[in-house]
């Protein structure tokens, strides 16, 4: 690859005649163009099969209105070739999801999608939740759409099959069963009530229905609680019955179930009004895994056809696609991001759009739902944007916020004290935004709230002026929300000035007379305290604000605090990770007896070589 850039002249030139400087040196090559504006912010990031004829279009007049308002501000461009379309194609998604350029498609919410992980590096395999890289040893069955579909599932399978959920950790030091296999969801292999080759063959079951089997697990189920009937061993036969019902419940619970439909996901568009909504549904082993709505940011004029491709190329960047795409949009480039899908899956990837049968009946129920998501969607918004206007008039605010901050702190008695903040704008909260500041000073007095937020806030506009001094990148907010009165108004305040910030509005929320709910007073600098009606919406707004705060606060304590009560000296000796612990934790029983035991005793811990050992040895000796 290599970069192609013409000198730059010496009068800034923009719009057509910039782009028409950079045809003289361009090449037939395939590669990325990137079009940059005065401030060489990006505006726009594409791909080229030819890059000299792909930029020669826009040196043309007769473009839609947001092309033409494009070049309008191109100031400078640049490009990279590359060797093949196809990796052009990469190349482009990856920009743009690293740039963010303004006028492009762009997909913003990126998570990954959990796995249920049948795992393998034990005897009694574990059957547990999985998010992110595949690199445990196991057989993995997904992708679900959330969170809360892998619960559900593992919890029915857990029903049917009674396999462990427990760590290894767990697992090993158990001596009798646990409260799971009293309620009939485990099969307690921990305490020997169920031999390995039983158990792997429950897994083996388990492992046939997640993978499409379904109907043949049921029938032997169903089978072997005939012949118990008939042998008179009721009880079980009735745990055989429930067995059945647990596995009915997890079909039922995913939906339409595919006949003709082994691997898939089912992508289907809704564009309304500027707005657009994607939905996909996870099809895998004829079953369905549920559904994701997606909003990618789009323009007024933007076809079907290129919010489908730019989705489908951001969307699998970090993902594994299926063997087949079904669309409800045909692509201009199918080809090309057919090619660049099965090169990323080291497989033949197949893009359809469906116009009879069951892949168009699939396609059609993922239509209706896009576009009952973006009506949703769209109502929200507008009650959204309604509430915004709200808190700009009772803060006396510019206008209407388009990032505000909350801000909280957590702790007991000055211990595992952690601080948070939440963000909301005209799309909700914005949960990817959230941050969580673990308390460093070591010269704050326990329980010093004021101590706590000043080095939050002293931390968090450090980073900003440093990632965003331009404040160009959405990075900065209207508003920051503090829980407290008049002191801790004034106690932010010292700090934004001390930073250099005094342009930001800042309001306290007390809890105000009674402590109660909806007697709230807002603390503002220079002004009198005031409070909104008990039945103003905008009040409400501010409450939910202040709770979702919270909440995230406590939650971030909790966790500090679980890890801090789980912690032993065995987490700062270098060389020993999550699995030499519980390899000594299990062989010891404690990390007192870790540190009793002699050089010959550690190094009879599996895992733990005689360097090891030496280095656990010396930590606990040396002092």
């Amino acid at each position: 690859m290599q970069d192609t850039n013409p000198s730059q002249p010496d009068s800034p030139v923009t719009g057509y005649a910039c782009i028409q400087d950079y045809l003289r040196s361009l090449t037939g090559a395939p590669g990325v163009y990137r079009m940059l504006d005065a401030q060489a912010r990006v505006l726009y990031v594409g791909k080229a099969r030819n890059l000299r004829a792909r930029v020669s279009n826009y040196a043309r007049p007769g473009h839609s209105p947001r092309i033409e308002r494009m070049i309008r501000e191109t100031a400078s461009m640049m490009f990279l070739t590359t060797r093949t379309e196809t990796e052009a194609l990469l190349l482009e998604q990856n920009l743009i999801k690293q740039l963010k350029p303004k006028y492009n498609v762009l997909l913003r919410d990126d998570k990954s999608f959990p796995n249920i992980l049948v795992a393998k590096d034990h005897p009694f395999a574990q059957i547990k939740k999985h998010r992110g890289a595949k690199k445990e040893k196991g057989t993995y069955f997904g992708p679900f759409a959330s969170a809360g579909a892998v619960n559900r599932t593992l919890n029915q399978l857990q029903k049917a099959f009674l396999l462990r959920n427990c760590t290894d950790a767990v697992f090993d030091s158990r001596t009798r069963p646990c409260l799971l296999y009293q309620i009939k969801r485990c099969s307690g292999p921990c305490v020997g009530l169920i031999s390995e080759v039983d158990y792997a063959a429950s897994v083996k079951d388990a492992e046939r229905f997640l993978s499409g089997r379904s109907t043949r697990v049921q029938e032997e189920l169903a089978e072997q609680m005939m012949a118990a009937s008939e042998a008179m061993e009721f009880e079980r036969a009735a745990a055989l019955r429930d067995r059945i019902r647990a596995l009915t419940t997890v079909q039922g619970a995913q939906g339409i179930n595919p006949r003709g439909v082994a691997e898939a996901d089912v992508v289907a568009l809704h564009l309304e009004n500027g707005q657009a909504c994607v939905q996909v549904f996870f099809i895998r082993a004829n079953q369905n895994w549920g559904n994701r709505d997606f909003y990618p940011r789009v323009g007024e004029d933007v076809s079907a056809a290129e919010v489908m491709e730019a989705f489908l190329g951001q969307f699998y960047d970090n993902k594994e696609p299926p063997r087949q795409l079904i669309l409800s949009d045909a692509i201009e480039n199918a080809d090309l991001m057919t090619e660049a899908l099965s090169e990323k899956a080291g497989r033949k990837v197949e893009l359809l759009v469906p116009q009879r049968g069951e892949k168009a009946e699939l396609v059609s129920g993922a239509l209706r739902n896009a576009r009952e998501s973006l009506a949703r969607r769209m109502s929200e918004s507008a009650t959204q944007t309604k509430l915004l206007r709200g808190l700009a008039e009772a803060f006396d605010l510019d206008g209407p916020p388009q990032r505000i901050e909350v801000y909280d702190n957590s702790h007991i008695q000055g211990t595992n004290a952690v601080g948070g903040m939440i963000v909301a704008g005209p799309d909700g909260f914005l949960k990817n935004q959230y941050r969580k500041f673990n308390i460093r000073g070591d010269d704050l007095t326990p329980g010093d709230d004021f101590g706590m937020m000043k080095e939050v806030l002293t931390r968090r506009f450090t980073r900003l002026l440093k990632e965003d001094p331009d404040r160009d990148k959405g990075l900065w907010p209207d508003l920051l929300l503090i829980d407290g009165g008049a002191g801790q108004v004034s106690a932010v305040q010292e700090i934004m000035v001390a930073h250099g910030v005094e342009d930001i509005p800042m309001v306290g929320v007390a809890k105000g007379i009674d402590r109660d709910h909806g007697k709230e007073e807002f603390h503002r600098i220079g002004q009198r305290p005031f409070a909104l009606k008990r039945n103003d919406p905008v009040l409400y707004y501010i409450q939910r604000l202040r709770d979702e705060a919270h909440r995230f606060a406590i939650g971030t304590h909790r966790a500090k605090r679980a890890k801090a009560v789980s912690a032993t000296p065995l987490d700062d000796i270098p060389g020993v990770g999550a699995a030499r612990k519980r390899a000594l934790l299990a062989h010891f029983g404690s990390a007192k007896a870790v540190s009793r035991a002699d050089l010959a005793d550690l190094t009879a811990v599996e895992g733990v070589s005689e360097g090891l050992a030496q280095k656990i040895y010396d930590f606990f000796h040396e002092s």
